[in-house]
């Protein structure tokens, strides 16, 4: 295979990028390189798997006319992303990662030999059914779609995710979209729910308080390497041609305070866990049916939420925390 991966650098691509370098596969990286690290993670790929990184800007039509025509796979995941971003620049989140999509599509369509284009969605998604409707838990991908109220900040990012879906439905290519829910581990930045959480209680001592946010909303979490082995089934797979697909696990639901226990335990920590407030826009609730996923691939997680949780803590502790390197901004 010949594979692009767009926002390749960041923290979805570029586990994907070693798993599919270190099985021989030619491997390029497109990313502005605006949140993702070229750090140790990602040159190993380069050093070791001959993996090749291309500085481009995705909303530039004009720089893609360079790049090559015989990609065989194309795994588009940049997107602008992460809460602080979306609130704060909405209309620009939604105009871009629309932007961004369009010109991904017009690249695969040049493509002599593309057998995959792969959207990566969101269960951002599912929020506004969640709230206006009796959505079922978990959540299958036949869920009829509510949307959040429109003058919400947070509803662009979902907006950007369902009309990528569409565009990539209506385009003609060959198609598989996915619908990422919680993916979590090594190099995902720091604003989301674990890394935060493992921060704080890192740098606490013994009998300290640690402020948990959403301490009652439940999620279901999927680890980075369970995840990547979901979209590559997916995309390798001629029985997901075509579909939508949730990626995650179904179980075990959990709430944000078990998380902040787990946590508290991988750091070997003494806390008081004190609950705070919710989130704004968090929503209650998130697990995904995996039944489709299981249908098409048969591939499930296998890395347990402690197990996971300790692994995220090892390499954040020694990367980021102690070892003074960078993540994903």
């Amino acid at each position: 295979m010949k594979v692009l991966i767009t926002g390749g650098v960041g923290f979805v691509g570029g586990h994907l990028a070693n798993s599919l370098g270190e099985e021989g596969h030619t491997v390029h990286l497109l990313d502005n390189f605006k949140r993702g690290v070229q750090d140790p993670f990602i040159e190993n790929a380069v050093t070791k798997y001959g993996v090749k990184i291309i500085n481009a800007d995705l909303l530039d039509e004009s720089t893609l006319q360079s790049l090559d025509d015989d990609y065989t796979h194309i795994y588009h995941l940049a997107a602008i992303i992460g809460v602080v971003h979306v609130l704060q620049r909405p209309y620009e989140v939604l105009t871009a990662n629309v932007r961004m999509t369009e010109n991904v599509i017009n690249l695969a369509r040049r493509q002599k030999a593309l057998k995959r284009l792969l959207f990566s969605s969101t269960s951002e998604v599912y929020a506004g059914t969640l709230i206006h409707m009796d959505m079922p838990i978990p959540t299958p991908e036949t869920t009829p779609i509510a949307l959040t109220a429109l003058e919400q900040p947070r509803t662009s990012y979902m907006l950007s995710k369902l009309y990528g879906e569409a565009m990539c439905n209506m385009s003609g290519l060959p198609v598989t979209n996915v619908r990422l829910h919680n993916v979590y581990g090594p190099r995902m930045g720091m604003s989301h729910v674990i890394p935060e959480l493992l921060f704080k209680a890192w740098k606490s001592k013994d009998g300290d308080s640690l402020d948990v946010f959403s301490v009652d909303h439940k999620r279901t979490f999927c680890y980075v390497s369970d995840a990547v082995r979901m979209i590559r089934a997916l995309t390798e797979s001629d029985s997901a041609l075509g579909q939508t697909v949730n990626i995650g696990n179904e179980s075990p639901e959990v709430s944000i305070g078990e998380v902040a226990s787990a946590v508290v335990s991988a750091v070997g920590r003494k806390l008081t866990l004190v609950p705070q407030a919710a989130t704004p826009g968090s929503p209650a609730r998130r697990c995904p049916s995996t039944r489709l996923l299981d249908k098409l691939t048969g591939v499930q997680g296998v890395v347990s939420l402690d197990e996971g949780i300790a692994l995220t803590y090892r390499w954040y502790r020694d990367t980021v925390f102690e070892g003074q390197g960078k993540t994903a901004q």
